[in-house]
């Protein structure tokens, strides 16, 4: 007789587990009346309640009674600028009806250059308290794991700041935080971007200085450039790609924004693990990008929150058969916190399934921070990073637009909301 596995944590009466599988990450599974038993923080079985018993023992474990609530993955929010100093509530508000030069006419700076100087004024504790007080909350919103990016210092001394309260996050926060390079998130404001010379002095400096420090002290897992017209060139971005590469850092794309200048193709190219924004890009690029298998991250908050004339089409990329992904893009011009939030906008304004959507915001997320052996879905052996909904339907998900269903949050198997 096979002796069966001791779970230490027991879910039972769950109306429904909903959740991606590794081998049908294209489609849910759904089981009704079901339970999940836990055992060190992993998963050991979920299903019908008969089949799990079966198979494991739950006499001693600490048993949940879900009482008819949903049980679900946490959410993986792969896009993230979760450090940066102040807030640009005021701009935000203005923008409602004045045009961005309307604005800057009035002497209040707008865009990233405004968040540059905030964050540099910021101390590290500034930025590590603002930054765990919306971790907090994006927790409460049922995100077990979360991607931050730097950008906002585009120096050495403040970018080295921002993923250092990245790795004071990573150790004092309930989550699991994965850091992210991204110090050609845009020029430095002192500096004269369309002087050649001054360019390639900052990409110097990042690729020979900056980028090896980071990676000599594993301060990030991710090396980002925001390719785009006004930004960085698709020649710009292999530069600084493939130095973080040299140096252990996994490439990532902000890319298509408001133009097509190639670097779809670029992330297809290397590959990249994830290109992220898509606006832009060509169906020819999405086929490239489904071929190598890099993860398209979209974003439907920052897409809704700056009006954009281009909208990301989600289902041209999903016929491509290219693998999505869900992110807030949390960042002082886009303080969204919620990935249910950004489900619903998926769904109603770029045609997405509530399917699709939450594949993307869970499996698709893991797999655009390379954690989908990990995380991303509840399959045995995988994380226990779960949450509970206390509402009847899957579909009340987005049906219920201004309702928060999340009433508790497990990361690890242990109970952190």
């Amino acid at each position: 007789m096979t002796k069966k596995a001791i779970a230490d944590l027991y879910f039972k009466n769950s109306s429904e587990i909903i959740t991606a599988v590794s081998d049908n990450a294209g489609k849910l599974v759904r089981y009704s009346n079901a339970s999940l038993a836990v055992k060190d923080g992993k998963i050991l079985a979920l299903g019908p309640v008969a089949k799990v018993e079966t198979k494991v023992d739950v006499s001693e474990a600490e048993t949940i009674n879900l009482e008819g609530k949903i049980l679900a993955p946490g959410f993986v929010d792969c896009h993230t600028h979760l450090v940066f100093g102040k807030s640009r509530a005021k701009e935000f508000a203005m923008k409602m009806t004045q045009s961005t030069a309307a604005i800057e006419a009035t002497g209040l700076a707008t865009g990233i250059p405004a968040s540059i100087a905030m964050t540099r004024a910021a101390s590290e504790d500034e930025l590590f308290a603002s930054a765990m007080d919306r971790l907090g909350r994006m927790t409460r919103y049922g995100t077990t794991t979360v991607e931050s990016k730097s950008g906002y210092g585009i120096n050495r001394e403040d970018e080295l700041k921002m993923l250092h309260v990245n790795q004071r996050l990573s150790k004092e926060s309930s989550v699991d935080l994965v850091s992210t390079f991204l110090g050609a998130h845009d020029f430095p404001p002192e500096i004269n971007r369309n002087n050649p010379n001054e360019r390639e002095r900052y990409i110097a400096q990042l690729t020979t200085e900056i980028i090896p420090e980071v990676g000599a002290k594993k301060l990030a897992e991710f090396c980002d450039v925001y390719c785009d017209d006004g930004y960085y060139t698709v020649e710009e971005s292999l530069k600084i790609l493939e130095a973080g590469i040299a140096h252990g850092l996994r490439a990532k794309i902000h890319t298509d924004a408001y133009s097509g200048i190639g670097g779809s193709t670029l992330a297809a190219e290397l590959p990249a693990i994830s290109a992220d924004h898509l606006n832009f890009t060509s169906r020819e690029e999405m086929l490239k990008l489904a071929e190598r298998g890099v993860v398209g991250v979209v974003l439907p908050a920052l897409d809704f929150a700056v009006a954009h004339p281009r909208p990301f089409i989600a289902k041209d990329m999903i016929e491509a058969k290219m693998t999505l992904a869900l992110g807030t893009n949390l960042n002082p011009g886009n303080w969204t916190e919620s990935m249910r939030f950004v489900m619903l906008l998926a769904c109603r304004n770029h045609t997405m399934s509530l399917e699709e959507a939450f594949i993307a915001a869970t499996m698709g997320g893991a797999m655009a921070i390379g954690r989908e052996t990990e995380i991303g879905s509840l399959e045995p052996g995988k994380k226990a990073d779960l949450q509970v909904w206390d509402i009847k339907e899957f579909e009340q998900l987005i049906y219920r637009m201004d309702y928060n269903p999340v009433v508790s949050v497990i990361k690890n198997g242990q109970i952190i909301f």
